[in-house]
């Protein structure tokens, strides 16, 4: 399927800038750009329901005519993971559902981006797992890699599994979620380099969704194609991409 998962080595490491900053390149590229964030926890309650504000920026960036319940089928306030908020709620998440969900936006997308929560070991109902999740959709995986002390760990650990389960692994994006600048910080891109073959697609810079650029679609697409290689997504989307270039700089 022309679809595919961000998933992050932690919680915080900006999964959200890289899905709404591709969502909007891809579309500034011509896609007819999908997004879904199938489960969202730690949303505040506006008019009576849960408000999914991760997957209402995926939106605005995609610019998604998809309703939001559609995007998010599942939303809950505690900022917990999903198994554990779902099983407060007293509900229980159901992949059927989300399936479902995402073969109706495959429909009217060239490409549907599939954001998740936390890494790939998250459980989302018992001991299933967004792992679990990418492989039973078959959802190639890229993975957000926060640029800080610990991030080599986390990748390699976060590899390892992919590697492990045979699952498809695009690649990984090595993001900055502070603006700092510390000595792990500046040796974790070549660090990662030295010690594994997973292609890196980028290193983004920091980026901040509460500034300016959370309302400048452009701005960001441009960030994006300059940081990142667009090629192994526009080469995923339904659409024939030949002839696009990547202005992504070498890592």
């Amino acid at each position: 399927m022309p679809s595919f998962l961000i998933t992050g080595t932690d919680t915080g490491v900006g999964k959200t800038v890289l899905g709404c900053g591709l969502a909007a390149a891809l579309t500034a590229q011509g896609k007819r750009v999908g997004v879904m964030k199938p489960v969202e926890t730690g949303c505040l309650e506006h008019a009576g329901k849960f408000y999914p504000e991760d997957a209402a920026r995926l939106a605005d960036f995609s610019a998604s005519q998809t309703p939001l319940e559609e995007i998010c089928p599942y939303r809950f306030g505690p900022p917990l993971a999903p198994s554990v908020a779902a099983k407060m709620a007293s509900t229980t998440i159901s992949v059927p559902r989300i399936r479902e969900a995402l073969e109706r936006q495959l429909e009217n997308h060239d490409i549907v981006i599939v954001e998740g929560a936390g890494g790939l070991l998250v459980p989302l109902s018992g001991s299933y797992s967004f792992g679990n999740l990418a492989a039973d959709l078959q959802l190639p995986i890229l993975i957000v890699v926060g640029s800080k002390l610990g991030a080599i760990n986390h990748a390699l650990l976060t590899f390892n599994y992919v590697q492990a389960h045979d699952l498809p692994l695009m690649g990984y994006v090595l993001n900055h979620p502070t603006s700092d600048l510390d000595l792990a910080i500046k040796t974790n891109a070549e660090t990662l380099a030295d010690i594994t073959d997973v292609p890196c697609l980028g290193n983004l810079p920091f980026l901040s969704l509460s500034g300016n650029i959370a309302t400048d679609s452009d701005e960001l697409a441009r960030q994006i194609t300059n940081a990142i290689d667009l090629r192994p997504l526009l080469k995923l989307s339904k659409v024939s991409t030949r002839g696009v270039k990547s202005n992504a700089r070498s890592i």
